[in-house]
């Protein structure tokens, strides 16, 4: 079977029923690291737990009922059997940190086969949970007045707040209680010792209610029989082992290292009867005193009124003594009963996930035994506490006899497996050792008790449980060779770490805990195994209880039977007979206990149950043939899901592996293009260094004054031609940038209408020249100032609208600008040979040109549109695409354009620059390519900059080390000289293998030795002097790179500005450091006013420009209206911002001289984009006009 799914739902439902914090470990053992109690705190703890009172009720009922010596033969005899019983069973569950229901799977009677027992100590829980809290009502009863049902809702509430957060609460309220509870116990016999020491006398001669009374100081008479029925009822208390070893579990697995501790838990655990046997003698004696001082018989026997009597002896005050007693009685009742609502709770939980495979959680059972108690007050149990402890004693003895001789006897002598194994995984569903040795000592003292073999054999009844199970236990377990203890051995692997993590609630837990799942092919957990229903033993073919009956049924039955049995039919015949069984047997109970209380009315039950026996018989029927019919249909159901499920997880393995291959496939893919992107990059920068030098010279020439006229043009193209080439370079790139995320967008005012009709006029001249007719429109809301990246934008209008001109022959390119709400929709229509359905959906993927793939003389690479539709999306918009083969194509962009309300100044355009003021400054230039140092060389000279080159680091750091040892040579001259001067070369220069004359240092290349030598470090002294005043340094040098070369130079203390130099600035040269230390960086190609703004920032330079052609002088004249049309055109001009409009109008009304001062005053307010001063100017001289 295929490795099955795990439903989250299911894996949730199993976490939260792993928490700790309320289920304290339930259906599982208690985890090493949870094991972190002191001994003493558990074992203060534990003997809390024999606090109740129930002692007291049956030793002064078994006293009443068979007399005082009867009675306590009775308890000696049967605490030593309760505490040899339960010292094997109080020992292991400590050892190995187990309850008691966990303890019974490992102790011979296998997984299914301890739910028969969880039932019987959950059955023992609300039992004396239901006396317990009886006493408690009737105390109440007595010092108050409450009425009973009131004081059995009372009693049973109480107990639920300080159980549901487990031992925490528990141990922390035994704690507290215990010397209260310690005083009051033992503090009213020291009085009644004191005062009254003739009743102990009365009491060893008491013969019981109706017989004949002994003299003072002599010894009631001793028999059998009733020696017999007191034992029945005592030994129903053994199973209180079970409520010890549920707080045992929590002691460290090492042991207690002092012999007080030990006898602490002794006294804990099996022991627990050592202090448990006084307490029946207390009550027996209490329930003599009782009847003594007046109380009636059917109160003598109750604590409520035994501790009444007993504390009168301590205060006189009749009230007092009552509230004392109610104290008394409530505070030993809820010691008790959180005990018993506890061990309930694990009990009920054990029993119901087995047969359900599900677990509400341990709070959810506690409710449900406080209501069963609760039920049997109601119904006064109480009443018949002889009756019901006598027989339930035989069952409890039966089980828990056969888990002590399985302990005591089959594991020392090799019978059984060491250990406790109690994991589903690992067991059989049914061991026989355990379960045969429990229904056989069972059945014969059964039978025993209800007379079957006499009436001696009935008193003793309990003792015949005993001995059946230490024989049979043994001889079971050697009949089978241990054979049905293990059905799998836990991993070797395992035990040597510390902690495996569960596949279905994914907690970890301690290896003991853990088995590997089949079903899962995962390990999993005690708690998630016990609750699966859906692996059906699949790790346990063989010894799952299916199993398991039909191999017994083999072997007694023939074939063709069997294969009756299993059929449909058989197996209604089967149920329908186990259901009328159990029915039976309860209205059979129900009729020996009524015809034994009221013999008269027996006829009258018995009529009346079996009616009521064959009413239920017909309904159990029907419900019954219901269950095997579901049943049927689950299995057929689960038959089918599992192979569909099987078919599903082989596909999805073939997915798995199809998925497997096209993830190589795809590392492939990411691998060639990541090369290609490589190669791009690389290839880029071989290009943009030479690019460099093109545009570099270009722009020399274009400044150079001496250029002829018929030269500057072509001087122009070959610039033009560089820039086209740069932006081809540039495209590449930016796929890669914004692929990789590392694209940066600059956000900028920009003045919208200019920028629109630099635009609109490049390309109308463009369609123009194609004959094309080029239409262009603005809403009239569009902004004159908005925010954007104007360099990005204009790629993008750029790309849309060369590729309408590109690819329409004939017609029109039509270029729509629409604003709303903040958003511009830039819309580009043409009407060219369109786009096919079969290219559309391509058009934006990077190389794909559609139909200008077929013809080779369209140009273009076909990234234009990835780039668009890349930088559109990296902006924040959108932009979608519409086209008809044959009609033409429909390109909208939308764009979040935020207007800027209040634009800042923008200052008139500039005249050249031609150097700056202030003293010379130097520069150094460190690239390894001569064209670019010498490129570098020719801008910046004429400026006015001294400029100094390297080729490499190393040449810089040397020259700066000359110009340093050159300071320190002129410094030391001035002193004076006491022996001739002698020729000394700089050690650098002389290492580096240079010619010191090669250096183009300051002063000369050799420098006299000083006659004194100079105190401090010359050479930061030099550099401090004649360092350059800023460093252009390219990145990509062979040796020392540029980022090796700026930390040289930050470490010598150099903190002039260096601008890093590179064709690859963005594409992944950059240092991985946040501080590299450089000031700035500037890509190759760049621009000659790329660099001047560079310099001008980091040098703080003030600029000198060329000297403007004389203006002729203004006129001082007040403007005068040129005319109404001419003022009305300017008014509308402005109010539509059209910048090139208003220009173009004042420069037909200059023609005329007596318009020029109106036009100096409003080209002014133009200069500023002060569109409020030229309104008011326009309507200052209309007034005038007027």
């Amino acid at each position: 079977m295929a490795r099955q799914r795990i439903i989250p739902v299911r894996r949730a439902y199993n976490r939260w029923v792993a928490n700790q914090t309320l289920e304290d470990y339930a259906l599982r053992f208690t985890a090493k690291s949870a094991r972190r109690f002191s001994n003493d705190r558990i074992s203060q703890t534990a003997i809390g737990a024999i606090s109740f009172l129930a002692l007291e009720a049956i030793g002064g009922a078994i006293t009443l009922s068979y007399g005082t010596t009867n009675a306590l033969i009775a308890i000696l005899i049967a605490s030593i059997a309760i505490l040899l019983v339960g010292v094997p069973i109080a020992r292991y569950a400590t050892r190995h940190g187990v309850d008691v229901d966990l303890l019974t799977r490992g102790a011979s009677f296998g997984y299914i086969g301890s739910t028969i027992t969880s039932l019987i100590y959950a059955s023992f829980t609300f039992i004396l949970f239901a006396i317990e809290a009886s006493i408690m009502a009737s105390a109440l009863q007595l010092a108050f007045g409450l009425p009973l049902w009131i004081g059995y809702i009372i009693s049973a509430v109480a107990v639920i707040p300080l159980v549901t957060h487990g031992i925490r609460m528990i141990s922390r309220f035994q704690l507290i209680t215990q010397p209260f509870w310690i005083v009051l116990n033992i503090l009213p016999f020291v009085f009644i010792a004191f005062m009254d020491w003739e009743k102990f006398d009365l009491w060893r001669a008491f013969n019981g209610l109706g017989q004949p009374e002994g003299a003072a100081g002599s010894i009631a008479a001793f028999e059998v029989a009733k020696f017999g029925a007191a034992s029945a009822v005592i030994l129903a208390l053994m199973t209180q082992i079970g409520e010890q070893v549920d707080f045992l579990r929590f002691l460290p697995a090492e042991g207690a290292p002092k012999w007080r501790q030990k006898l602490g838990i002794f006294l804990a655990g099996a022991g627990w009867v050592v202090v448990g046997a006084p307490k029946l003698i207390a009550g027996s004696f209490l329930a003599f005193l009782a009847l003594s001082s007046g109380v009636s018989p059917e109160h003598a026997s109750e604590p409520g009124y035994m501790y009444a009597v007993a504390f009168g002896y301590m205060i006189p005050n009749e009230f007092v003594a009552l509230m004392l007693m109610a104290g008394f009685v409530v505070i030993s009742q809820l010691k008790i009963n959180v005990m018993n609502a506890y061990a309930g709770s694990l009990a009920w939980s054990n029993f119901f996930s087995r047969l359900t495979h599900s677990h509400p959680g341990r709070v959810v059972w506690l409710l449900f035994n406080v209501a069963i108690a609760l039920l049997l007050m109601e119904l006064g149990i109480y009443r018949l506490l002889e009756e019901t402890l006598g027989t339930f004693s035989i069952i409890a003895m039966a089980w828990l006899c056969s888990i002590s001789a399985d302990l005591f006897v089959n594991k020392p002598l090799g019978l059984a497996p060491p250990g406790i194994e109690f994991k589903r995984a690992h067991l059989y569903d049914i061991n026989p050792v355990g379960v045969g040795s429990m229904l056989l000592s069972a059945t014969i003292a059964l039978a025993a008790h209800f007379g079957l073999f006499g009436e001696m054999a009935a008193a003793l009844a309990p003792y015949i449980a005993l001995v059946v199970c230490f024989v049979a236990s043994p001889t079971i377990a050697w009949a089978t060779r241990g054979k049905y203890y293990l059905a799998r051995k836990p991993r070797k692997a395992w035990a040597n770490k510390t902690a495996v993590t569960c596949s279905i609630c994914e907690h970890p837990f301690e290896p003991e805990d853990m088995a590997w799942c089949p079903a899962y092919a995962a390990p999993i957990c005690s708690l998630c195994c016990s609750l699966d229903a859906r692996c059906h033993d699949m790790c346990k073919p063989k010894a799952h209880f299916r199993a398991q009956t039909h191999a017994v049924a083999a072997t007694v039955l023939p074939q063709w039977m069997i294969d009756k049995l299993q059929s449909r039919l058989g197996r209604y015949g089967i149920s329908m007979a186990v259901a009328t069984a159990i029915l039976a047997g309860i209205l059979g109970l129900i009729y020996y206990f009524a015809g034994r209380s009221a013999p008269h009315t027996a006829d009258v039950v018995g009529g009346t149950l079996l009616v009521v026996f064959f009413v239920f018989a017909v309904a159990a029927g029907i419900m019954t043939w219901f269950l095997v019919l579901a049943h049927d249909s689950r299995l057929v159901a689960e038959e089918e899901s599992s192979r569909q499920n099987t078919l599903l997880l082989k596909e999805i393995d073939a997915h798995g592996r199809t998925d497997a291959e096209l993830q190589r496939a795809k590392e492939k893919a990411e691998a060639a293009n990541q090369a290609k992107s490589r190669y791009v990059v690389g290839l880029s920068h071989e290009l943009r260094t030479p690019l460099n030098a093109v545009m570099g010279y270009a722009q020399i020439l274009e400044r150079d004054a001496a250029m002829p006229e018929n030269r500057r043009g072509s001087v122009q193209v070959i610039r033009r031609s560089a820039e086209h080439l740069s932006g081809l370079i540039d495209g590449l790139l930016d796929i890669s940038k914004i692929e990789a995320g590392r694209l940066q967008v600059y956000s900028n005012e920009i003045n919208l209408q200019d920028f629109l009709d630099q635009l609109v006029d490049m390309f109308r001249l463009q369609a123009q020249a194609k004959g094309l007719e080029f239409r262009h429109s603005r809403a009239k809301a569009l902004p004159a100032y908005v925010r954007t990246d104007e360099k990005r934008l204009r790629q993008i209008l750029v790309n849309l609208l060369s590729n309408a001109i590109k690819f329409t022959s004939a017609g029109h390119v039509s270029f729509d600008v629409g604003y709303r709400m903040q958003v511009a929709t830039f819309t580009i229509e043409d009407s060219g040979s369109g786009i096919t359905a079969d290219d559309l959906p391509h058009i934006f993927e990077p190389f794909v040109r559609g139909e200008a793939e077929k013809n080779r003389f369209t140009p273009g690479l076909g990234l234009g549109l990835t780039i668009t539709k890349l930088l559109t999306e990296t902006l924040g918009g959108e932009i979608t695409v519409t086209s008809t083969p044959g009609q033409g194509t429909r390109f909208v962009a939308r764009l979040m354009l935020t207007k800027v309300e209040r634009p800042s100044k923008r200052l008139a355009t500039t005249q050249p620059i031609t150097g700056y003021t202030g003293p010379a400054r130097t520069i150094m230039v460190v690239d390894d390519n001569e064209d670019h140092r010498e490129l570098m060389r020719q801008m910046l000279e004429p400026l006015g900059f001294a400029v100094v080159s390297a080729e490499s680091g190393d040449e810089c750091l040397a020259k700066l080390d000359a110009w340093a040892w050159s300071s320190k040579q002129r410094s030391a001259s001035l002193t004076p000289a006491a022996t001739p001067p002698k020729i000394v070369t700089p050690p650098q220069i002389v290492t580096l293998g240079l010619d010191p004359r090669a250096l183009n240092l300051p002063n000369s290349p050799q420098v006299q030795a000083p006659r004194v030598k100079p105190e401090g470090d010359a050479s930061s002294e030099g550099m401090a002097a004649f360092a350059p005043h800023l460093y252009f340094v390219d990145i990509r040098m062979p040796g020392m790179s540029g980022w090796d070369l700026v930390a040289a130079l930050r470490e010598r203390g150099i903190a002039a500005p260096i601008i890093m130099l590179s064709a690859n600035i963005g594409d992944g040269a950059n240092p991985t450091g946040a501080d590299a230390g450089h000031s700035d960086t500037l890509a190759k190609p760049f621009e000659l006013n790329q660099l001047i703004d560079k310099l001008g920032t980091h040098l703080a330079i003030d600029w000198t420009h060329a000297v403007p052609p004389s203006a002729p002088a203004a006129q001082t004249a007040a403007p005068k209206s040129p005319g109404a049309e001419a003022l009305r055109d300017l008014a509308n001009l402005g109010q539509i911002g059209h910048v090139r409009g208003i220009e173009a109008r004042l420069t037909e009304l200059a023609a005329d001289p007596a318009n020029l001062p109106l036009v100096a005053v409003l080209r002014r307010h133009m200069e500023n984009f002060d569109f409020e001063a030229y309104a008011e100017a326009l309507e200052r001289v209309s007034h005038e006009q007027d």
